[in-house]
C-alpha cells in the first residue's frame, strides 16, 4: 500500500460523517494505546509571574458526614438523589461519612446538598 500524504488523509477525513470520524478517532485510540486530548499550552514563568495557576474546580462531591436524628429522611433523600435502592442508601447512610454524588456541577452539589441539610443531615462539599 502506497503511502499517503498529510494532505490526502485529510481529503480522506473531509468525506467522513461526524460519527464515522468519531468511531475512527475510538479506533486509533486503542489500537495505538493513545487519548486524544486537547494539548494545554503553559503560561511562561518569568520574573513575578504566580508560580501555580490556580485552577477553578468545577467538579464537586457531596460528602454525607451523618445522618442525624431524622435518619429515614435522610435516606428518602439520598434515594431521591442517586439511583440507589432502599438497602443501599441505608447502608450509605449508616456508614458516613460517605460520598451520596462525585464529580458534579456546583449548583447540582449546593441542590444536593441544601436537601440533605434540610432532612438533618450533615453534609460536606469537596
Amino acid at each position: 500500500m502506497a503511502k499517503l500524504s498529510q494532505e490526502d488523509l485529510l481529503a480522506q477525513f473531509e468525506e467522513l460523517t461526524l460519527i464515522e470520524l468519531s468511531e475512527f478517532v475510538k479506533a486509533f485510540e486503542e489500537k495505538f494505546d493513545v487519548t486524544a486530548a486537547a494539548a494545554v499550552a503553559a503560561a511562561p514563568a518569568g520574573p513575578g509571574a504566580p508560580a501555580e495557576v490556580a485552577e477553578e474546580q468545577d467538579e464537586f462531591d457531596v460528602i454525607l458526614t451523618g445522618a442525624g436524628e431524622k435518619k429515614i429522611q435522610v435516606i428518602k433523600v439520598v434515594r431521591e438523589l442517586t439511583s440507589l435502592g432502599l438497602k443501599e442508601a441505608k447502608d450509605l447512610v449508616d456508614g458516613t461519612p460517605k460520598p451520596v454524588l462525585e464529580k458534579v456541577a456546583k449548583e447540582a452539589a449546593d441542590k444536593a446538598a441544601e436537601s440533605l441539610k434540610a432532612a438533618g443531615a450533615s453534609v460536606e462539599v469537596k
